[in-house]
């Protein structure tokens, strides 16, 4: 159980970087990124992911933006200029972590 928890604390980094990467590549929404994430394994419910999505928006990382679709309110997120800057840099220690522990 204990190991459970800090893999999951761990995980949490890898998901804002998963979100800051698809955000910036394409708007994303809540239930489409759960879809995303889950299909690289990670089980997250969306009791998890929104308060993600809305803290990284207040951190001015994500860009949120309100659409009508079949009659309800989607919120979609883009990357901001910030949010941008930060995945680059993720990505930069990521690659650098990766090369380092993959043997």
């Amino acid at each position: 159980m204990e190991e459970e928890k800090i893999l999951r604390k761990l995980f949490l980094g890898f998901i804002h970087i998963h979100i800051l990467h698809h955000a910036k590549e394409h708007p994303i929404y809540g239930s489409w990124m759960l879809e995303e994430l889950r299909g690289h394994g990670y089980s997250i419910s969306s009791g998890t992911l929104y308060p993600i999505l809305h803290n990284m928006e207040e951190e001015a990382l994500l860009y949120k933006e309100e659409k009508n679709v079949g009659g309800k309110i989607r919120k979609y997120y883009t990357t901001t200029e910030k949010g941008n800057v930060v995945l680059i840099e993720a990505r930069k220690k990521a690659y650098e972590l990766f090369k380092e522990i993959k043997d």
